[in-house]
């Protein structure tokens, strides 16, 4: 393949040191099946991810632990994973991308392939933590290959296929799960990646240019900001992940890994504000569209994924459902990407389009789909589901790709890395953040409505005695003995106050996403600036 050379696009393989352009091979169909075998990797990234969290019973269940085990084994992959994502920018610069894609990919498949055969407990905590490392690692070279290859005039198309990662790939993993643990047991679960990681290694080997490596790097390595920023961020997520289940600030535990994780950041941060060769640059948060970027990154992901994972545990806790029953729902956001983000990118290319509006639109959608989702009742089953899930499919690409667009409004070639680093870090956490609050907020409203079913029944003691003869009532063919009728009376009642608790703590979940989508575009009237699509390359007016 020829080769030119270009000016700087931003490019987030770029340092201080670099030379003023890059030689960039010309963008043809080699360069598209390497992009392609980067998606791919990433995609896998978010199946292994989501997979293997929504089969835990079954992991549980096959590798003979016990909960305890399998949330700390959940623990340390998350852990893993955000810390990949932080650093593996700096290690693409080091080692070059293809060698780096290459490696994780191949990592991540390998400590899979094994998981199913660990020995022991340690053994199999050490695989998952080198597959969350590697599966983290490859979250951020996706946009690098879409912002260093791809022509000005093809970027929102490359943007196209990073937003594929973040919404296709977690929806996928649905049915993939699904499949997986019905048809092929343990293995099953941790397999379903391997081909396609061999796939995608292929793609990437043949598609991606051979780059030098960078080893002088390491003259100005930030020892420091890694060390502490790799512990302080496993323990922050660590926290996050064990929180609820730890009865959070009652837990030595729980309050060592916050107190000591939060200020191990801390220090961490004010070291990066220092050093002169930092893994985060905090000073770019000072520019409007990035820092709202960040901002924004962290609601869509929380609310995009809640809107489908508040569906999954209401139908499993009140209809018995398992990953497979509503593997529909997560095909009806995934599938329609594929056609919907290409639009929704040559959209965004007109230069009279402000990508804010397209934004604000996209969370509208989603924020329809929840106020709509908070009125769900006891009754709902899948199909209830599946007009929400629709609005949200348009609602996600919508947001998704005018965010991206910001991130890289107005980045020097030089603060790539830094920008990477500091926006699939906050993704990373915000992937963790909404198990927490569905744990932690859903256990808090169910316990609240249970209290309040029970205290009403208390004060009204004749309604009471009267809602337990009609269930004894329809109890008498079946169970002949008057005092057993009371007992299985009791608990079909009991029954009946968490199934309507539960109902109505799902519908809370569904009123804070709305009300954290309304905060998001209070937000997006008030920071960000106006900016024009990637092919245009004259000034622009900012507003």
């Amino acid at each position: 393949m020829s080769g030119k050379v270009i000016a700087p696009a931003p490019d987030l393989t770029a340092v201080p040191s670099s030379p003023p352009a890059h030689v960039i091979p010309a963008f043809g169909p080699r360069i598209v099946v390497g992009m392609l075998g980067m998606l791919l990797s990433v995609i896998m990234s978010a199946v292994n991810l989501y997979s293997t969290d929504i089969n835990g019973a079954d992991i549980q269940g096959g590798m003979l632990f016990g909960a305890d085990e399998q949330a700390w084994s959940k623990g340390i992959f998350e852990a893993a994973m955000v810390v990949g994502m932080t650093f593996a920018p700096w290690c693409v610069v080091t080692f070059t991308l293809r060698r780096m894609a290459l490696c994780m990919t191949g990592l991540m498949a390998l400590a899979g392939a094994l998981c199913p055969f660990a020995p022991d407990l340690p053994t199999f905590y050490l695989l998952r933590g080198v597959q969350g490392l590697a599966g983290g690692a490859v979250t951020p070279m996706l946009i690098t290959v879409a912002l260093r290859y791809c022509p000005p005039q093809y970027r929102l198309y490359g943007f196209a296929a990073y937003a594929l990662s973040s919404n296709f790939g977690p929806n996928m993993s649905l049915p993939i799960a699904g499949w997986s643990s019905d048809y092929g047991g343990l293995i099953g679960i941790f397999w379903n990646i391997v081909p396609f990681c061999a796939l995608s290694m292929a793609a990437l080997a043949y598609g991606l240019p051979k780059d030098p490596l960078r080893l002088d790097r390491f003259k100005g390595f930030d020892i420091v900001g890694v060390t502490t920023g790799a512990i302080a961020l496993a323990m922050l997520a660590t926290a996050a992940t064990q929180g609820d289940r730890l009865n959070w600030f009652d837990s030595a535990l729980f309050t060592l890994l916050i107190t000591g994780g939060g200020g191990l950041f801390a220090f961490f941060l004010l070291n990066e504000w220092f050093h002169p060769a930092p893994i985060f640059k905090l000073q770019i948060l000072a520019r409007p569209n990035f820092l709202f970027a960040v901002i924004g990154i962290l609601v869509l992901v929380i609310v995009f994924l809640g809107v489908v994972v508040v569906p999954l545990h209401f139908l499993g806790e009140t209809q018995g459902y398992r990953p497979a029953d509503v593997g529909n729902l997560a095909l009806i956001i995934a599938m329609p990407q594929l056609v919907i983000l290409p639009l929704v990118s040559a959209l965004l290319n007109i230069e009279r389009v402000d990508c804010r509006w397209v934004f604000i639109t996209g969370l509208l959608l989603a924020g329809y789909s929840c106020y709509l989702a908070s009125s769900l009742t006891s009754e709902w089953v899948r199909d209830d589901f599946y007009g929400i899930v629709a609005l949200l499919s348009v609602g996600e690409a919508m947001a998704i790709l005018p965010l991206l667009m910001l991130v890289v409004d107005q980045m020097p070639p030089d603060d790539g890395p830094f920008v990477s680093a500091l926006f699939n870090s906050t993704k990373g956490f915000a992937s963790i953040l909404i198990g927490t609050i569905i744990e932690g907020f859903g256990r808090w409203r169910v316990g609240h409505h249970s209290s309040a079913f029970v205290s009403q029944l208390g004060r009204q003691p004749d309604a009471y005695q009267e809602h337990l003869t009609t269930l004894a009532s329809q109890l008498v063919g079946a169970v002949p003995e008057p005092a057993t009728r009371t007992d299985v009376a009791l608990e079909m009642l009991a029954e009946q106050v968490h199934l309507q608790s539960t109902t109505l703590a799902m519908a809370d979940l569904y009123r804070l996403l709305l009300v954290i989508v309304a905060a998001m575009i209070v937000v997006t009237l008030t920071i960000p600036t106006r900016i024009y699509p990637p092919r245009s390359i004259a000034p622009r007016p900012t507003r």
